[in-house]
């Protein structure tokens, strides 16, 4: 007779397992980071094109939003570890690949074989961190370790990628992942216990649900890709809206008829699941706008070199990784139902101060980054911990995954939107040095629709977070968080 381990009751006691479960968040953030300063590197060395070098970042990008929800349904059929374990095996191996690309098609196959091992192992961190705990506290502090692991990658990898590229080939920046899967596989080896047979889902998986949500997903992240390379004026990004929008529609009419779907529509309507998910999206795409509309408005508008513009947003990332010591006696004062919500409504609020004042100076772009930043550093712990405490004990990896698809896909609308106004208001080439009067007023004004358009979108989602949050509270109750020293 086997009996269920003692969870641990701090974190020191879970050190093992925290250390592997942050180098796969590492990873992740610092990938594409310390990737993209070597993107001219590798343009000369491959001799690749622009859309080539788009999609070595791109590829990873579909492949790791597109497979999170069929690998979060194997990872709850047969085991989050072992999942997650086999995932790192081929993230090492894609990493070691990179010593043998020798052209741009090469490299890109490479980048979505990774970004497949990292559907497989991301997701699965947040659910094996929530189950390995046994407190909403000691979960939200191992989660907030987990993310400020990732956000020290963000903020070192270009950093870090410039200076290496200085003595070293560009290959090497990839390579970093081959000590850091070896590192999360034997922190989750040695610290997590294999999923307890009782504790998964034992339903077929639902191969054409996986087919369409899958293609749903690619494509709503490919398109915003073609109507800013195309524009607005070309079908093919319409032809991959009409295609999003029929596989989106396929996907459910299956998941309502199919006799064990791939992901359970019921649970989306569970209240803290929406709520949570309507928080991380909101985030998602306030975060994804502002940041691609200020390098914008820096480079491009004012005319700052990219050197300045990268420093220009380090306030951000600096709140990012100082406010992480005070997310956990935030959520214990407010509860994780007021902590989602009010961290969510400052990202929206950062956002609405950038469209509406941006134009002035920087001094509002650094309040709505250090608005931005306080609030992301919240609702990406609690919204998370708010769906996975939502579920079922047996879908918490198909949790895991819909938290990173809803931010993916916020991101991708984000990006999508901005670019598309942008197109329609702006004339010329956004590129040019030498803009005229007209030019600059047309940018500015894009610029403050696009920043408010998306503004209301996100709050919107912030609404029904609110909304749905209510009925959770009263479902499950917003029962106070009791610390636990370390």
């Amino acid at each position: 007779m086997t009996t269920t381990p003692r969870p641990p009751r701090t974190l020191r006691e879970a050190w093992i397992a925290l250390a592997g479960l942050s180098a796969v968040f590492l990873f992740e953030m610092l990938d594409n980071s310390i990737l993209n300063v070597a993107l001219p590197t590798i343009g000369r060395e491959l001799d690749a094109t622009t859309t080539g070098l788009q999609w070595v970042t791109g590829a990873y990008s579909v492949a790791f939003g597109g497979m999170m929800l069929l690998f979060g349904a194997v990872a709850d059929r047969f085991g989050r570890r072992r999942v997650m374990l086999i995932g790192l095996v081929i993230l090492g191996l894609a990493s070691l690949a990179t010593l043998f690309v020798t052209t741009t098609e090469q490299l890109i196959a490479v980048r979505a074989v990774m970004g497949i091992a990292a559907a497989m192992t991301t997701p699965g961190s947040m659910a094996l961190a929530f189950r390995l705990f046994g407190n909403d506290d000691l979960r939200v502090r191992a989660i907030t370790v987990i993310s400020t692991a990732g956000l020290v990658g963000l903020a070192v990898g270009p950093t870090a990628g410039g200076l290496a590229l200085a003595v070293v080939p560009w290959q090497v920046l990839l390579l970093i992942n081959v000590p850091i899967a070896a590192l999360a596989f034997v922190g989750i080896r040695a610290g997590i216990a294999a999923d307890d047979p009782a504790d998964r889902h034992h339903d077929p998986i639902d191969i054409w649900g996986a087919v369409l949500g899958t293609s749903a997903i690619v494509l709503a992240l490919v398109t915003p890709t073609l109507f800013v390379n195309a524009g607005t004026g070309s079908w093919m990004p319409w032809a991959g809206t009409a295609a999003t929008v029929a596989a989106g529609v396929g996907f459910v009419l299956r998941e309502r008829t199919a006799r064990t779907p791939l992901l359970d529509l019921r649970l989306l309507a569970l209240p803290l699941v929406s709520s949570g998910l309507a928080y991380k999206a909101a985030a998602g795409l306030a975060i994804a706008g502002l940041s691609y509309l200020v390098t914008l408005q820096l480079q491009f508008a004012w005319g700052w070199p990219p050197a300045a513009a990268a420093v220009a947003m380090l306030p951000q990332v600096v709140v990012l990784l100082a406010s992480g010591r005070f997310v956990g006696p935030f959520v214990q004062k407010f509860g994780l139902d007021r902590a989602a919500f009010v961290s969510s409504a400052a990202v929206v609020l950062g956002l609405a101060v950038f469209g509406l004042f941006g134009r002035f100076g920087y001094g509002y772009i650094l309040f709505a980054l250090v608005l931005v930043a306080i609030g992301m550093r919240v609702v990406g712990v609690v919204a998370g911990t708010n769906v996975l405490k939502g579920l079922p004990e047996s879908r918490t990896s198909m949790g895991a995954a819909l938290v990173d698809t809803s931010s993916e896909l916020a991101t991708a609308i984000g990006i999508a939107a901005t670019g598309t106004l942008l197109a329609a208001l702006f004339t010329g080439s956004i590129a040019s040095t030498d803009w005229s009067a007209s030019q600059m007023g047309q940018f500015e004004t894009a610029v403050t629709i696009a920043g408010l358009t998306l503004t209301a979108l996100a709050a919107a989602l912030v609404a029904v977070g609110l909304l749905r949050s209510r009925d959770g509270v009263r479902e499950h109750g917003n029962e106070a968080v009791v610390t636990t020293a370390d």
